[in-house]
């Protein structure tokens, strides 16, 4: 609100102080023709009125508008000197347009004219060339004043639409990062779950079986712990952003997944971010699943970089363990992955293995690739 209405008292007062310099001055230059403002509380009155009617001109537009056309009026008709009173109608004229009242302020702008023109006439001046003088000058006045406002308002259109843009890339990069947050956190914590039920499980019949268990339950909450504080440091203003994940991390990923996992890898090439980050996050996803619903099984992660895709195929034998350690979960697994790599214009399939009597599950991406630059 400050900002809004705390310009037109500031105006009132520039417009005041350049009335009365102006007045002054003409008062002198024509001294000989015209009556001095000095002395002549009215002429002085009448100059007030124009910074009065700025002061009220957001509330009473057309009101204020005229209030000052008409005291220019009887400045000029008391026969006081030309140009002091004719300061206060252009700036509200100038103000109307500017400020989306345009069809006043065109309204007005040909009173002004018929109210100049009429008084030239009164007082004997019926040169056509003056009056044509008159209408030129205002109508290039208003013409300024529209160019202005079209600029003005062109670059609040392009501020909004920057706003705008703004607010959907972080409404992006939230959605990015919850995602993020819960690919670590539910790959993480069914790592967990899986190990500790083992270590449960194992503790007085097989503790070193037990121990293992838990050493992989630390090194799990020692990662996830990691990966959100390098995903939450985004949040934070002027916090470097770490790295996302990559296949570069995968072997750290088989690593601590606790699992008989064989990785292969077919091929090699660049791989944008995007798909580097949803490649991870797909393996990731599909050794959580096979973590929490075949536990003791096998599972093979092969990747195949070609030349216009990049296919991911995680396949499980099935559950070898007792089925203690596998819990249901929450459902979003594959409909996860699904939309990574949907994401980026590519395919995911995820079912039971096609091959007789066998009882795993498998999961198989494909993610379109640019075609490499030499």
């Amino acid at each position: 609100m400050r900002r809004k209405y705390g310009f037109d008292p500031y105006l009132a007062l520039i417009v005041a102080a350049a009335q009365f310099v102006v007045g002054m001055g003409a008062s002198w230059g024509q001294r000989e023709e015209r009556v001095p403002i000095v002395g002549h509380p009215y002429a002085f009155a009448l100059l007030l009125v124009g910074p009065l009617a700025i002061l009220l001109h957001r509330r009473f537009p057309l009101l204020t508008a005229a209030a000052a056309l008409g005291a220019c009026d009887l400045f000029l008709a008391a026969g006081f000197p030309y140009g002091p009173s004719f300061i206060s109608p252009g700036v509200l004229l100038f103000l109307l347009v500017t400020r989306g009242k345009r069809l006043m302020a065109w309204v007005m702008a040909g009173m002004t004219v018929l109210s100049f023109i009429t008084y030239a006439w009164l007082i004997g001046n019926r040169d056509l060339f003056h009056s044509v003088w008159i209408l030129t000058f205002i109508m290039l006045f208003m013409v300024v004043a529209e160019l202005v406002r079209i600029v003005r308002e062109r670059r609040a259109e392009r501020e909004r639409i920057a706003e705008e843009e703004a607010r959907r890339q972080a409404s992006e990069e939230r959605l990015t990062m919850a995602q993020e947050l819960h690919d670590v956190l539910a790959h993480n914590i069914s790592l967990i779950h899986v190990q500790a039920s083992t270590a449960l499980h194992l503790i007085d019949d097989n503790p070193e079986q037990a121990r293992t268990a838990l050493s992989a339950i630390k090194t799990a909450s020692k990662e996830v712990l990691g990966e959100l504080r390098s995903v939450l440091n985004v949040l934070r203003e002027g916090a470097p952003r770490s790295p996302t994940a990559g296949l570069d991390r995968l072997d750290d990923l088989v690593e601590r997944s606790g699992m008989d996992v064989t990785l292969k890898r077919v091929g090699s090439r660049p791989l944008p971010p995007a798909v580097e980050r949803a490649a991870y996050r797909i393996v990731q996803e599909a050794l959580t699943n096979a973590a929490r619903h075949a536990p003791g099984s096998s599972v093979n992660v092969r990747l195949e970089y070609g030349e216009r895709e990049l296919a991911i195929h995680v396949a499980d034998t099935g559950a070898t363990t007792t089925p203690v350690l596998s819990e249901e979960g929450s459902g979003n697994g594959i409909p996860g992955m699904r939309e990574r790599a949907s994401a980026l214009g590519g395919t995911l399939v995820a079912g039971p293995l096609s091959t007789s009597g066998g009882a795993g599950f498998q999961v198989e991406a494909r993610l379109p690739l640019p075609e490499e630059t030499s």
